[in-house]
């Protein structure tokens, strides 16, 4: 499970700074201010929660639900807001994606509430 949380922290953390400087530079000129900054903060959720999964993957007694609803929260929630931000960039918004990023949301905070539970209960 340590690797699971070590590979999936690393690849949300490397994708999170692409798409960080892809936002900063390459979609300036193409999203209003509104839709930079749903951008900006589907990629600072990515980041904090890539740390928080390495963080984990460095602790050798994790439970495998806590690192699986942040990577299931990561990815609903950030992926759904750059695909929502993109498609109305272009004028083609994906409406189906609009569900997922509260979804993702309530994994992200499954993930945290498991957490507490894990140090209340140890």
């Amino acid at each position: 499970m340590n690797q699971i949380a070590l590979i999936f922290g690393s690849c949300f953390g490397c994708l999170a700074i692409v798409f960080g400087a892809f936002g900063a530079h390459a979609l300036k000129k193409k999203l209003n201010s509104e839709q930079l900054q749903s951008f900006e903060t589907g990629v600072k959720y990515q980041m904090y929660h890539a740390i928080v999964l390495l963080v984990l993957g460095f602790n050798l007694e994790i439970d495998s639900y806590i690192v699986y609803s942040f990577i299931i929260g990561i990815f609903l929630f950030s992926f759904s807001i750059y695909g929502l931000v993109l498609s109305s960039a272009n004028n083609k918004k994906l409406k189906f994606l609009g569900p997922l990023t509260p979804l993702g949301g309530l994994f992200l905070v499954i993930g945290w509430a498991l957490l507490l539970y894990k140090f209340i209960f140890l």
